[in-house]
Parts: C-alpha cells; structure tokens; sequence
C-alpha cells in the first residue's frame, strides 16, 4: 500500500473509521442536550392534548348518545395509564461512552509536535523545492544537507539518498513536483524496514502480572513518563503498580510518589539509598498480592561510571526475572529528543548494559532536530514505542512512522494531498 493510501487512511478515513464514529457521537451528544432541554414542554403537551381530546370525547358521548360515564375506578386507570406512558416519554437515554480520541486528532498531536522541526527542516525543503524546478544532483546535495541539519542521522541520509535516485530514475522523475511524497515514503520505508507492529507492548495475557522496567539518564523526564503511561495503561482498564527503583536521586522517589498519587497508582517505595534490586523484589510481591495488572519499574540513571550502571542494571533484571519468569517483558529506554545526536550514545551505552526493548522519545516537541528518530531506529534496530508530544497528561502518544513523517512534511503533503484529489 503506497503512503498516500495509508496516510488517507489514517487523516481522511471512510464512515466506519474511529474519526467518524467520534463525530457521530458529538452530534448525538448534542442531540441529546437538545431533546433533553425540550423534552418538559413536550411532555406537558402531550398531558394537555391527551386531557382535552377526553374531555371533547366525554362531552360528545354524553351529548349524543347515552351512553353512561366511566365510573370513578375506570377514570383511575386511565389517568394512570396516561402517567406511565408521560413516565415512558421522559426516561432518560444512558449516557454517551467517554469520547476515544480520533484518528485525526492523533495525527494533529504529531503535527503540532513537530512543528519546531517542521518551521526549521520542512521549511528549508520547502524553499529548496521552489529554488530547483528539476530534480538533479545539486538539489539531492542540498536535500543531504537539510537532512543532515536535522539529526536524520548519515547513515539514514545516505540510505534515503539511494533509495530517492533509485526511484527517480525508476520513474523518470523530471521536476520537484511532488517529490516530498516520495521523500515521506521512502523515510516511513527506512523506519519500518518490513518490520509491523514495532509499538505494540508486550502485554501478558490477562491474570499474568506484566512488568515493564524504566531506564534512561537523569533530566530526559522518565518519571514523568512512567506517570503518563500509568496513566495511558490504567484508562484501558489495567491496574498498574509503580516501582520507585532510583533510590539514589534526591527527591526521585517523592516525584514518583506524586505522579502515583496524580494518577492513582500505588507506589512501592524504601527509603532513599536503599537497594534498587530489594525494592523490585518488594514491588513484584505487592503487585502480585493486589493482583495488578502492570508493575512499572524506575531506575536510577547514571552513566559517570557505566560498569557500575550495567552492574546494577544485571542486579535488578536478575531479580526480576527470578520472581516473574520471562521479566521484564519491556525494557524502555527514555530519551531526551532535544540531546539530539548525544541521545543516540546514551541509547548505545543502554543497549550494551541492558537488552533495551523500545525507546520512549521524551520533549520531541521541543526540539527542531526530530529526525533523531530515524537515526535511532536505523543505527540500533529498536523501535521508538512512544513519543512525548506536549506537558498534558496524554500527550504520551504511540508511535507511528506515517504520521510521524506527516508531522515533518504536513505542510507540503497537505498541499499535494490536496492536488491529488482534485
């Protein structure tokens, strides 16, 4: 499927998709506030018809024919029937189920973002479009240029650089004229690589505890995203337990307190320089006797001295792994997307100490250098599982390489989206 179908997929979509459903339930939302605000009078109108037509009816019957009026009772039990059917009428519809977030609002997440990126990089490609007319060397020159600028990473830069004279030359490719849809391509090709479902968590199946270990520097903002995706994992109806392992930062364990307390997750906690490895050991069996659903574990994240770090690391994955067989099912690696090429070193210095199993890709939208995440994934093969999009609380979003790549190129897409279908 080329990228444009995937990307109308997923921004336009067709009836049945999520985006559609969540308009509908808008509409009816506000359907409902509407009936609901028109219902009394309604109501009493239809008493009052109901009270007149019996009256015309009874004064008609007795003045035409003779036949006698209802008794007493009988008049009982039309004006109670008359009560249950008013009854009936104002019943009041259950409630709209919480409102999903859409399709397209998602994929505005990643636009927004990334917008810092796009004022500096796809503004650039933008200007570079318009000065060259014809696609040629001295354009894919510059093009390496931009995309180096932007912590794409040489070893990507020199990929994509291949695959676009290959396809160029493939379709006989003449102007710039939309050449930022092939360029948006060819970077969603690199990034999966063949490979599907790169962000899905390794979630146990249910009644089995699944534990997710946190590591990364100090100062990339793990602990807040360790709240966040508490948060994420308990909307979908998970118990989760929080694991303060950073025993050695000062205040890292009150932090992570006041996000168990923000999302209501109980936190395992010793008191500060304790033994991370005692906490864990701790955290597994208090997870296990609340019957929780995720335990996610913090870590302390030093890297003056890696032996010790990776000592550490072994120490508590040991110990996991001997309470919780296969544990940890992810090892997520947080990094600071504003460090740009310094964060693809500390994601080497992880993968050596421990088996990293995804990357959390913490501030993207504050830095201009968001191509970091192609170079992440296509120098060290491990997938980015979720990006950090703004402050609120959902702003944790999974990743997802179209909508990371429209993100980059939302302008100039939306235009030659645009032109395609006229």
């Amino acid at each position: 499927m080329s990228f444009f179908k995937r990307l109308k997929d997923k921004l336009i979509g067709n009836p049945t998709e999520e985006e559609k459903v969540a308009e509908i339930i808008e509409e009816e939302a506000a359907e409902q506030k509407q009936d609901e605000a028109t219902e009394p009078a309604q109501i009493e109108a239809i008493v009052d018809e109901n009270e007149k037509a019996e009256e015309v009816s009874v004064t008609e019957a007795t003045s035409e024919t003779e036949i006698p009026v209802a008794s007493e009772d009988q008049e009982q039990q039309e004006q109670q029937e008359q009560q249950e059917e008013v009854q009936e009428v104002a019943i009041v519809e259950e409630p709209v189920k919480e409102k999903k977030p859409s399709a397209w609002s998602i994929t505005q997440k990643f636009k927004t973002g990334l917008e810092k990126t796009r004022n500096s990089f796809t503004s650039k490609v933008n200007d570079l479009v318009a000065r060259y007319r014809k696609v040629d060397e001295d354009f894919f020159e510059e093009l390496e240029d931009l995309l180096l600028q932007a912590d794409v990473g040489f070893e990507t830069v020199m990929e994509l650089m291949d695959k676009l004279r290959f396809e160029v030359q493939r379709k006989n490719i003449k102007d710039t004229s939309g050449i930022q849809t092939i360029i948006s391509e060819k970077l969603v090709e690199i990034y999966e690589q063949g490979e599907e479902d790169l962000i899905e968590l390794n979630m146990q199946p249910k009644g089995e505890l699944t534990v997710i270990l946190f590591v990364g520097v100090n100062g990339v903002g793990k602990t807040t995203t360790i709240g966040k995706l508490a948060h994420r994992l308990k909307s979908q109806g998970k118990t989760v337990v929080l694991a303060a392992g950073d025993t050695f930062r000062a205040g890292a364990i009150d932090q992570l307190q006041v996000w168990g307390d923000r999302v209501g997750c109980e936190v395992i906690k010793q008191s500060e320089g304790s033994d991370p490895a005692a906490v864990m050991y701790d955290a597994i069996r208090a997870a296990k006797n609340r019957n929780a659903d995720v335990l996610i574990c913090d870590t302390a994240g030093r890297l003056q001295n890696k032996v010790n770090l990776m000592n550490e690391l072994e120490k508590v994955h040991r110990v996991i792994s001997r309470e919780v067989p296969n544990a940890p099912h992810e090892v997520l690696l947080a990094l600071d997307a504003t460090t740009g090429q310094n964060a693809l070193v500390q994601a080497q210095t992880f993968k050596e100490a421990t088996n990293v199993t995804g990357i959390v890709l913490t501030k993207l939208d504050g830095t201009a250098k968001g191509g970091i995440v192609l170079a992440i994934r296509n120098k060290l093969h491990i997938p980015v599982k979720f990006v950090g999009l703004g402050e609120k609380m959902d702003d944790l979003q999974p990743f997802d390489a179209e909508r990371y790549v429209y993100g980059l190129f939302a302008d100039g897409l939306d235009k030659e989206l645009q032109n395609s279908e006229d």
